[in-house]
């Protein structure tokens, strides 16, 4: 075993073992639809059930429009989280789009319950960190996370995030707004 390839002493999943794959529009409608097979057929990886489930047909409608209408933002635009050592899809993760004008992009992330508390989180993350500060476009990175969701902002503070306002969202409610510097290393 490569030494990029091994787990923490704590079990969890290093970024070397979990890559971001971009995905296409006919995933997305696919997904949007609820078609697990129809995603599977066009998909760069495997999907499990859970993707095409009621939890997040939201997520796949909203991207399914927003790469109908911008093509190019599929570069950016939420993947799927692939465990490169497991052969397996452990959720999704990505920019909400390409940077806007000020250099800002959002980001989002969410692990499968099947695949939580083992570092699939922390390893997206740090993966869109890394791309964002690759990305010579991109000055600032935004994360919002609902004030009950300890675990997210814990893992944020990790990494340099402050809070700089909150929002409300239709559709989580209200949202703790958390900005780093891109390039802050």
């Amino acid at each position: 075993m490569k030494p990029e390839e091994q787990v923490d002493p704590a079990g969890r999943r290093t970024p070397a073992d979990v890559r971001i794959v971009q995905l296409t529009a006919p995933v997305f409608r696919a997904l949007a639809n609820g078609d697990l097979a129809a995603a599977n057929a066009v998909s760069p990886v495997p999907l499990s059930a859970y993707f095409a489930g009621p939890e997040w047909r939201g997520v796949w409608q909203m991207r399914s429009k927003q790469v109908e209408e911008d093509p190019a933002s599929a570069a950016w635009v939420t993947g799927v989280i692939w465990d490169e050592r497991q052969q397996v899809a452990v959720g999704r993760a990505g920019y909400h789009g390409p940077p806007d004008p000020s250099g800002m992009v959002e980001i989002g992330y969410a692990v499968d319950p099947a695949y939580r508390r083992r570092g699939y989180a922390r390893a997206a993350l740090e993966a869109l960190l890394q791309r964002a500060a690759r990305e010579p476009q991109v000055r600032t990175v935004r994360v919002t996370i609902s004030p009950d969701n300890v675990a997210s902002y814990q893992l944020a503070s990790q990494y340099g995030f402050i809070e700089v306002g909150e929002q409300w969202d239709d559709e989580d409610g209200l949202e703790i707004i958390y900005e780093v510097d891109a390039h802050r290393r």
